[in-house]
């Protein structure tokens, strides 16, 4: 057994996301002599942090009353809403659907909110240390108690290296987990403690975001964009968005549902392709893009929400799923079951008895109004998957407008990998070349994202039976993962001569945990590589 050093924590927190910084910072808060402790895999507090952002302040406001005072940097306030219907070449303005108004709102760089909260955070007390990845959870008499961190130097082959470090036990009475979408170390306890038993699938959807500097004559601070349309098809869930803000800064990014039927898309190619509708490039021309990066979004809403709680531990944020998604937001939320989930911890470890369980933080989620909101839109997301866009947003009208959010039945989720068909029953799908100024490949976009993984170490992207990819993603799908993963890190080799093979190149990997999602047989699991592996987002992010 290998010997690690150790150190003990009243509370643990995985992941410096919002959830995980606002649970961090409101611990400290109710008490200010507990200890507390945040792991964080990315480079530093942000470096992992992407999302084309429009803020919602209510968590925030509850948190930090103040922060107008002394705002995350970039913080622009929201202005015109446009929410716009497209076709090939014609932009149709609708009316703004009443979750998408963002009046109040702010346009941020989430990378940069979560900075600033992490230097909240410290200033209470609170140890954060980046470049931490962790690795493995401690699971002991049936109870957690906390995880393993910072393991390094282990060579590809799997030994240890001359740079081996066997990493920490970070160990506390409660830890929170806050990994954020698809969270590598949640997959493992939601099968370890039965979490997911009696909800729906989970389901996702695929963001893709370019940051651009545009010519200031063409930059609107506060400019607030939204689309549904082209260049979907009204069976495909998708959408795009465009927030400018700052001073000539403009997010630009595209979410594809990943419950997509035809093998041959390509949810990057769809975003390259979008760009050049004549609305967008009108936005666009004359700027430059500077940086890239794409990430999964939990799209199944309050029927997808697993258990949340279990001996030692608690699921905060993304990595439990709270994004409202006709809204398009989930900061706000992730924050508050973060700051919830801080006070039941708070109030165990100050009581008398400790319960194994901190069952008091469901209760309290229950009875707050993150639930309420996510009830109220609980059968939007899933109206398109059943319906298409059309339909779709026929439902959507209801639901808001007949309903107002309590219709007395709750629709149904399906596995996003289970919807994908055969490559022999879909059209292929031709795209355009990229331009290399308007639109660009993935090669060039993955340099953008500054993504960088050491390269003698074991491979984090793992198949769990390597033969399978010929017979099932090869010879029934042609090899889907090549396009669904927006960092070319598939490839299928081999093809010409007749022996086709996959390439990983894991090295490219932006850690959206797409594949872990949409391969068809689920042969793929997305693992935490070494710590300050991955991208490192700029701060306008």
């Amino acid at each position: 057994m290998t010997e690690r050093e150790s150190m003990e924590f009243d509370v643990l927190i995985v992941g410096a996301g919002p959830a995980g910084l606002a649970a961090a910072i409101r611990l400290k808060q109710v008490s200010p002599d507990l200890t507390v402790c945040v792991v964080e895999k990315g480079s530093e507090v942000g470096a992992h942090i992407l999302s084309g952002a429009v803020l919602e302040p209510r968590a925030l406001d509850e948190l930090i009353p103040d922060w107008r005072d002394d705002p995350p940097a970039l913080a622009t306030p929201a202005g015109e809403d446009s929410f716009l219907f497209l076709t090939e070449t014609k932009a149709h303005r609708l009316p703004t659907p009443p979750q998408m108004h963002n009046h109040g709102n702010y346009i941020v760089s989430l990378g940069n909110v979560c900075r600033w909260l992490g230097a909240k955070a410290e200033a209470l007390g609170v140890e954060i240390y980046p470049g931490f990845a962790a690795s493995e959870t401690i699971v002991e008499d049936g109870r957690v108690r906390g995880v393993v961190a910072g393991v390094m130097g282990i060579t590809r082959e799997g030994e240890e290296g001359p740079n081996y470090q066997p990493g920490m036990e970070l160990r506390a009475t409660y830890t929170l987990f806050g990994e954020g979408c698809r969270g590598s170390l949640t997959k493992k306890l939601e099968a370890l403690f039965g979490l997911r038993a009696g909800t729906a699938p989970q389901t996702y959807g695929l963001g893709i975001k370019e940051l651009w500097e545009i010519p200031k004559d063409r930059h609107t601070p506060g400019k607030v964009w939204h689309s549904v349309g082209w260049p979907m098809k009204p069976d495909t869930y998708g959408g795009a968005w465009l927030y400018m803000f700052g001073e000539n800064l403009v997010s630009i990014g595209f979410v594809v549902g990943l419950d997509y039927r035809n093998p041959w898309l390509s949810p990057f190619d769809e975003f390259q392709r979008f760009k050049t509708h004549p609305a967008v490039r009108a936005m666009l021309e004359g700027g430059k893009r500077v940086a890239y990066g794409a990430r999964a979004l939990n799209e199944g809403g309050l029927q997808a929400i697993p258990k949340l709680v279990f001996p030692g531990g608690a699921l905060i944020g993304d990595t439990a799923g709270f994004l409202n998604v006709p809204k398009i937001k989930g900061t706000h939320t992730a924050m508050k079951s973060g700051m919830l989930a801080a006070e039941a911890a708070a109030a165990a470890l100050t009581g008398e008895d400790r319960p194994a369980v901190l069952d008091a933080y469901p209760a309290a989620l229950k009875a707050s109004w993150v639930w309420a909101e996510l009830e109220a839109v609980r059968n939007i997301r899933p109206g398109f998957a059943k319906w298409g866009l059309w339909g779709g947003m026929l439902n959507a009208a209801a639901e808001t407008y007949l309903f107002r959010g309590k219709a007395p039945w709750t629709l149904a989720h399906h596995a996003d990998h289970s919807a994908t068909k055969p490559a022999a029953d879909c059209p292929k799908i031709a795209y355009p070349k990229p331009d290399g100024v308007l639109t660009f490949d993935r090669l060039s976009s993955v340099f953008l994202s500054n993504t960088n993984h050491e390269e003698d170490q074991p491979a984090h992207l793992k198949l769990r039976d390597p033969g399978l990819w010929k017979s099932v993603n090869w010879d029934t799908y042609r090899a889907p993962e090549a396009r669904y993963c927006p960092a070319a890190v598939y490839e299928a080799v081999g093809v010409e001569e007749g022996e086709p093979r996959l390439v990983i190149n894991a090295q490219n990997c932006v850690h959206c945990k797409t594949c872990d999602i949409k391969d068809p047989a689920q042969n793929i699991d997305w693992c935490t590589p070494e710590g300050a592996g991955g991208p490192n987002y700029i701060g306008g992010m």
